[in-house]
């Protein structure tokens, strides 16, 4: 059943995100060409600037997504129904103290937004994406239950339903009346009707959610919510830090036109991480069933598995972002908005980086690994943010992401070891740094191979140069990952299963 449900959410995660992508690069191609980079630049900041409130949250969404792992294992309705009511609470709570923490950074946003020439007042923009973040915590609470039930696709249909309305409404938006603020407003109404939309469907699957019969939350459980709460707001302000902050740094000493700039390069590197995000984050609800249900051993062979995967998937896109990227940015918005080789080639070592971290995340959220490395985003955070300043002194903007690479070795090269491989699975740390390493050297090598073979021929087309980058990154990284691993049992593993699939799909045509 787990292999089942992973599988499910993880095709369909791959099918709505790709349709999700399309819309999304002609939405912001529509954007640069109807209001400009200042504006795309203040989207990119503000975006940061309010995801920074999302640490008010505590991650009391993960905290009751753990909680409700062994309730939902046992069909214990009424701890179940207690949980969920002591999240709706607690989100509504939530949502006025993000509101109100919202208001007070106004005075300071003229110091951070630097050389911005845009018509629209900025205190409106800014309260618009308050105004979004804040509904975001209303009706979005009952989320967690399909979390928890492993119905994954369930939450990604709805998504992409929003993505897709609300991207076809901004663009006409754009391209009629070029109103900014029209544009944040059709942001906001489509999250309201995603998490009304998502609230129903919860409803109707599980209709205790309905019952009014609810015994308050006991004891044991709010503290080991509280405990949890505790170390995830220090997660919760390193994740900021480390993934959030880029753009305020970039706006405060470099100005809000490189922020728009980059915008571009983040926004395709988004839609590849949430696309790997996807992907990793459909087994989440299969590991915690796991952890609570198999052996070291038997966790250890699936933590390999995925881990194989994921630096299989990591290294794929890191490498095709290097080699295909200049070539699309040209042709999807012009060649003024490529970045400098240097700039993207860091960026691609941060992703590989960031993609990778998924499968120790998957096994530590679902083993509810919270309090125990409560001071490593400390540590995170003030090695991202002077190491970022200090080489951005050197290097430019190259150097901003330089030091998110410095803080991405801090989990990979000390919590992770730490905390989840030798934790959970009582191995020593020297195995785990030799596969970090040995996987981090074999990207290394086959990216610098691919990158070699695809400047070999050079089209003075575009479209021609794109298209055929594509075809050497489909063909050489995932020919020469094959060759290498093909004797490895993790590859073994995942022929057998797409062999089984198959086979049991042969007799479903057989039997109709």
């Amino acid at each position: 059943m787990r292999t089942k449900n992973s599988i499910k959410n993880i095709i369909v995660a791959l099918i709505l995100n790709l349709m999700s992508i399309i819309i999304g690069l002609i939405s912001q191609k529509v954007f640069i060409s109807s209001l400009g980079t200042e504006y795309l630049g203040i989207n990119g900041l503000f975006t940061n600037i309010i995801s920074m409130l999302g640490i008010v949250e505590l991650g009391l969404g993960s905290a009751i997504i753990y909680n409700l792992y062994k309730p939902v294992a046992d069909n214990n309705k009424e701890q179940i129904k207690s949980l969920m009511h002591f999240y709706k609470i607690s989100y509504r709570i939530i949502a006025i103290i993000v509101m109100f923490i919202g208001l007070l950074i106004i005075p300071f946003l003229e110091l951070i937004v630097k050389d911005a020439n845009i018509s629209e007042n900025l205190i409106i923009i800014y309260l618009l994406f308050l105004t979004d973040i804040v509904c975001s915590y209303l009706l979005t609470y009952k989320r967690s239950i399909l979390y928890a039930y492993q119905k994954n696709y369930i939450i990604n249909i709805v998504h992409i339903g929003y993505l897709l309305c609300m991207n076809l409404f901004q663009i006409l938006i754009l391209i009629y009346t070029k109103n900014y603020y029209l544009f944040l407003i059709i942001k906001i109404a489509a999250r309201i009707v995603e998490n009304v939309i998502l609230t129903k469907i919860a409803n109707k699957l599980y209709p205790i959610l309905l019952e009014k019969d609810v015994t308050l939350l006991d004891a044991k459980t709010k503290d080991d919510i509280f405990t949890k709460i505790k170390a995830l707001l220090l997660h919760k302000i390193g994740g900021f830090v480390v993934l959030g902050s880029d753009n305020i740094i970039i706006s405060a000493f470099l100005g809000i036109k490189t922020v728009g700039l980059y915008s571009n390069y983040s926004m395709i590197i988004n839609v590849l991480v949430n696309l790997s995000n996807q992907v990793f984050s459909a087994i989440t609800a299969s590991v915690g069933n796991l952890l609570v249900t198999s052996n070291h051993r038997k966790s250890l062979n699936v933590y390999k598995n995925i881990s194989f995967a994921n630096v299989w998937l990591a290294g794929f896109i890191s490498i095709s972002l290097l080699v295909c990227m200049d070539s699309f940015v040209g042709i999807w918005l012009g060649k003024k908005y490529v970045l400098p080789f240097g700039v993207l080639l860091v960026l691609c070592i941060n992703l590989y980086l960031q993609i990778t971290r998924y499968t120790n995340n998957s096994f530590k959220e679902a083993a509810g690994i919270y309090y125990e490395d409560r001071f490593v985003p400390t540590i995170e955070s003030i090695v991202n943010i002077i190491m970022s300043i200090i080489l951005l002194h050197y290097f430019g903007l190259a150097g901003v992401f330089m030091g998110t690479i410095c803080s991405n070795l801090v989990l990979h090269l000390y919590s992770y070891p730490k905390f989840v491989y030798t934790n959970l699975f009582k191995k020593h740390y020297s195995e785990y740094y030799y596969n970090f390493i040995k996987n981090f050297v074999i990207i290394v090598v086959i990216g610098w191979i691919t990158f070699s073979v695809s400047r070999v021929i050079n089209f003075d087309n575009l479209l021609l140069n794109l298209i055929f980058n594509i075809f050497i990154c489909l063909l050489i990284p995932n020919l020469l990952l094959y060759v290498y691993y093909r004797n490895s049992s993790e590859l073994s593993y995942y022929v057998n299963l797409v062999r089984n699939i198959t086979k049991k799909l042969k007799l479903k045509v057989v039997k109709s």
